[in-house]
């Protein structure tokens, strides 16, 4: 029986073979897009899922407030946190505490070796975390002062081997440590990823006062990422509510005198990836409204190609009503033809599951390359990936299958052979009605995709309110002595001896990194503590606002003439009207608390972008240091960078030895910022066009559907005198209502679902009514063009042919 079943939808196949590798195709090239979102949104949604105790893990994030109002959001809070509220509420049963600290340098063969993602971390975190030791006691790995435990390659790094247990590692900071523990590299998908991790009972000591005080009891101290573990059973809800009171006995107090407050709340450890974006995240999070358009995606491709099936096999119907009548009348049944072809729809899913199998081996290489997710052909030895193919491909046979197959078996045989067979209005609905899905979604993605190309076009066109360009930017030194202040100044000065070298200057931080110093009690000397609000800060020199071309707009810049230049500060235009000032100038002169310091507002700048358009303006204050410790700036001129780059590379060997020599260009590392951005408007692209092209084949088996059935009222209209061009606006004006229809249900769930994806940007694009017009027109020049190939072949038939058995 199923031999014969097999037999007839092979011979169907090879009978019908633009109709079968049309459907065979848009099912394949639907398996394949579906299958590749769902790979990059099933990893972006794996984050931390390999932690055992992953649904009891919790980190804690603080929200500050001025006079009620939230002024910074933080994913680090005090580093009392922890213990204080284990030590109160019995559902936590073990807190983890993590501090993200500077590069440290290593020799190695009498080379300096820099180790980045550099933590302190409790004993406590192998115990939570799922981190797999290769040697070591989870128990006790970073139980004592001067103990680390280092990652496998950084082992094998330094040491040429991973085991290395007992064995001690100065690093720069004349520090050495006892290695306790090595564990194996971290995996991708988790925002923790130390090379070395050092025992937080060194960082404690090393910033424990003379009169006892530590970081244990610091609550207006924050920088400390703490991860609680719950106990079994616990509601976290009712665990958050109990963190006020202990806060306000611990800190509340303090925050009372300057009409501040502090609230903390609970994270779901697995949902931090994709739901944070705070200060002091430890790694760059993704944004998850763009993740879960991306599944939408998935699914308007997979569905667009289901339904192309559907419309094809029921345009191939009439075709095969003759078939479906002579079987009637020498007794098949119903369940029969049912199963025969559903049978076909098994096979053609089964030709597309092997077509989609090739066609994913091909695709992975720029699939990887475009959305920047390690995706490799390990993923065919991964079960989840076989179940999930097998579960489309059970979805397509059932979806796809089941309406044609019912349909078809229905045809009634006396009236398929008298030639009287006709289609329901339900069926001609259902028909059109999936068409119109087709359109809308079509138009919705390319909408979207206009709108993401514009939004990224936008940010990388927007002045940055500074210059950037041609801009070199050397990593600051890590091992330093008390000489560093004179190095530096000698290293400026050697590097301005050089043509190409216009500009020198030295700061806390660069462009496109967000200000590192967050400065809270900042208030003018005329007001009482009630009224002093949060400031991000950083550190300058002399020549910082020169060589970056900031725009001065009220006071002055510091200049060496001006001789203390230490006690004054410059705000941004941000800064001053949370100061209280709607005219720069108005704010020159006056004199603010800096940390019980008083300084005086000597200029104002206009706003610039520190990080990307992302990011709102921050109220930023510039303070003076002639002796910072951060980055060199080098502002070039054109021409001569491999030569200039080799010079700096020489000077900074004389004056900071033992130290690496790393650089980046500061127009490139800003526009890095924007890499996820990009390959998220290249994803979906791409996907908004395969499935357009499917949607394209869809409405190419309705054409095919229409000129069949309208095949002799065509011939009467030609016969009548009707034209040609008459003909085709005939057939043309069903489809362009389809269009219209499609372009009325599209149009306000893209401007819903864009404007929300919109407001995660700061700045942003407005929307414009040629973001849905020109799609729309797109659309239907891509549907007339396909449509037209058989309209046309049917307004051109001769209609003898067509009116013969009349």
């Amino acid at each position: 029986m199923f031999k014969n079943y097999l037999k007839i939808a092979w011979r169907n196949l090879i009978k019908n073979k633009v109709y079968s590798w049309i459907n065979i195709g848009g099912l394949a090239i639907g398996i394949v897009a579906c299958l590749l979102i769902l790979q990059y949104v099933v990893f972006e949604f794996s984050y931390e899922d390999f932690h055992v105790k992953k649904e009891r893990i919790y980190r804690v994030q603080q929200n500050r407030y001025d006079n009620g109002k939230l002024a910074t959001q933080w994913a680090a809070g005090a580093y009392a946190v922890g213990n204080s509220f284990k030590e109160a509420i019995p559902e936590i049963e073990e807190y983890v505490k993590v501090v993200e600290t500077g590069d440290i340098i290593v020799e190695v063969n009498n080379r300096p070796l820099k180790i980045k993602e550099v933590y302190f971390a409790t004993n406590s975190f192998f115990d939570v975390f799922s981190y797999p030791l290769i040697y070591g006691d989870s128990k006790s790995v970073l139980n004592e002062p001067n103990t680390a435990a280092i990652s496998e390659t950084t082992a094998v790094k330094i040491f040429g081997t991973n085991d290395v247990v007992g064995k001690n590692l100065p690093i720069s900071g004349n520090r050495t440590y006892k290695i306790t523990g090595v564990f194996k590299d971290m995996p991708i998908n988790t925002q923790l990823r130390p090379d070395f991790l050092a025992s937080y009972a060194t960082y404690v000591g090393m910033n424990t006062n003379e009169d006892g005080s530590s970081p244990e009891d610091a609550w207006a101290w924050d920088g400390c990422l703490t991860y609680l573990l719950l106990q079994r059973g616990a509601d976290p809800t009712q665990v958050e509510a109990k963190f006020a009171p202990i806060v306000e006995e611990g800190v509340g107090e303090l925050l009372k005198r300057f009409n501040a407050s502090v609230e903390y709340r609970l994270q779901p450890l697995t949902n931090i990836h994709l739901d944070a974006n705070y200060m002091m995240e430890p790694a760059p999070n993704s944004d998850g409204k763009t993740i879960y358009l991306l599944l939408g995606i998935a699914f308007f491709v997979i569905i667009i190609a289901w339904v192309n099936y559907i419309n094809l096999a029921t345009a191939r119907a009439i075709g095969r009503a003759k078939e479906v009548g002579i079987r009637k009348t020498i007794g098949s049944k119903r369940t029969q033809l049912i199963i025969q072809f559903f049978f076909e729809s098994v096979l053609f899913n089964g030709l597309a599951l092997l077509l989609a199998l090739l066609l994913m081996l091909i695709a992975l290489p720029f699939f990887t390359k475009i959305s920047g997710q390690p995706v490799s052909y390990d993923l065919f030895i991964d079960a989840k990936f076989w179940f999930g193919l097998t579960a489309l491909f059970v979805s397509g046979v059932v979806l796809s299958g089941l309406y044609p197959a019912i349909v078809i078996s229905r045809f009634r045989p006396v009236e398929v052979l008298k030639g009287q067979m006709g289609t329901t209005s339900q069926g001609a609905l259902l028909r059109k009605g999936l068409v119109v899905f087709q359109f809308a979604a079509s138009l919705f993605l390319l909408i979207g995709s206009l709108v993401v190309y514009q939004q990224i076009q936008f940010m990388r066109d927007q002045s940055l309110g500074i210059d950037i360009d041609r801009t070199l930017v050397i990593k600051p030194p890590i091992a330093t002595d008390s000489t560093f202040a004179s190095q530096k100044l000698a290293l400026k000065e050697s590097l301005l001896k050089y043509p190409a070298v216009k500009k020198v200057a030295v700061s806390s931080i660069v462009p496109g990194e967000g200000p590192g110093d967050n400065a809270g009690g900042i208030r003018l000397l005329t007001q009482d503590d009630s009224e002093q609000k949060q400031y991000r800060f950083i550190y300058v020199d002399y020549d910082f606002l020169n060589l970056y071309d900031a725009e001065l707009i009220a006071g002055r810049g510091f200049s060496e003439d001006f001789g203390a230049e230490r006690v004054n500060v410059v705000f941004n235009r941000k800064g001053i009207e949370q100061l209280g000032f709607d005219d720069p100038e108005e704010a020159i002169g006056k004199q603010i608390d800096f940390w019980g310091e008083q300084c005086t507002i000597v200029g104002v700048i206009e706003n610039f972008h520190q990080q990307s358009l992302r990011e709102a303006y921050d109220p930023l204050i510039l303070r003076l240091n002639p002796d910072v410790y951060g980055y060199f700036s080098v502002k070039m001129g054109a021409g001569q960078i491999t030569q200039t780059i080799a010079q700096a590379q020489t000077e900074w060997n004389t004056f900071f030895p033992g130290n690496t020599f790393e650089y980046f260009f500061l127009d490139e590392k800003f526009n890095d910022q924007y890499k996820a951005d990009h390959r998220f408007g290249q994803v979906f692209g791409v996907f908004t066009l395969l499935a357009i092209f499917v949607a394209c084949l869809g409405l190419f088996g309705l054409a095919s559907f229409t000129a069949l059935q309208r095949k002799r009222e065509i011939g009467i209209r030609k016969v009548l005198g009707a034209s040609i061009p008459g003909i085709l606006g005939l057939l043309y004006n069903e489809f362009a209502l389809l269009l219209v229809i499609a372009f009325g249900i599209a149009i306000p769930i893209a401007a819903f679902t864009t404007s929300r994806w919109l407001q995660g940007y700061a700045f942003r694009i407005d929307m414009h009514w040629s973001y849905f017009v020109l799609p729309f027109l797109a659309i239907v020049l891509i549907a007339l063009v396909t449509v037209s190939f058989q309209t046309i072949k049917a307004a051109m038939a001769n209609p003898v042919k067509s009116l013969r058995t009349e």
